[in-house]
């Protein structure tokens, strides 16, 4: 009786509000959903059902209120896919996720514009020199696409691996930034 009544409860709670917005770009729509104070997740359209799962995963049900450029995000968006590379930078974030794929995501971000690690390097780079394939496994999870540059980690040969927005985009996201060569 007592699980009926907890069930009962998380079934008539009120969905968590998130700021949503697309952005059209070369590499097709992008998704941007904020919690009104920080990015939540970036992906792209054809990957939307993924993007929603693992924000009710996270936040449990949400409702995804269309918001134009919040907290001018789409503005900065915009700006990276104009040439500004630096314009994401320092974008708010809100990760969700474990200590250890916190560490990891926010560790993307200290990967330099025009530069691309193994996932190794990666792993060095946290302090965990054999947990690249957990490094691989996480940066696969990584909710905010673009903004934390995952595409800019490939494989030990040195070759394009694992996207989740596919290899295509990685590729253009790569030359737009000056990695060429791929």
């Amino acid at each position: 009786m007592a699980q009926a009544a907890i069930r009962s409860k998380a079934h008539s709670a009120q969905p968590k509000e998130l700021c949503f917005d697309q952005i059209p770009s070369a590499l097709g729509q992008i998704l941007v959903v904020s919690d009104g104070e920080s990015l939540c997740a970036v992906d792209f359209s054809d990957y939307e059902a993924r993007m929603r799962q693992r924000l009710e995963q996270r936040f449990g049900h949400v409702r995804l209120v269309p918001t134009s450029n919040p907290q001018g995000i789409g503005d900065a968006l915009q700006s990276y896919l104009k040439g500004n590379v630096s314009s994401l930078d320092e974008l708010p974030v809100s990760l969700g996720g474990t200590p250890f794929q916190q560490q990891v995501w926010l560790a993307l971000r200290t990967i330099p514009v025009g530069h691309v690690w193994t996932y190794g390097q990666l792993a060095h780079q946290i302090g965990r020199p054999t947990a690249y394939r957990a490094v691989g496994m996480t940066n696969a999870l990584n909710p905010i696409a673009i903004v934390l540059p995952c595409h800019r980690v490939i494989g030990a040969n040195q070759t394009l691996t694992g996207y989740a927005g596919g290899l295509e985009r990685k590729r253009w996201l790569l030359h737009h930034e000056g990695v060429t060569g791929y």
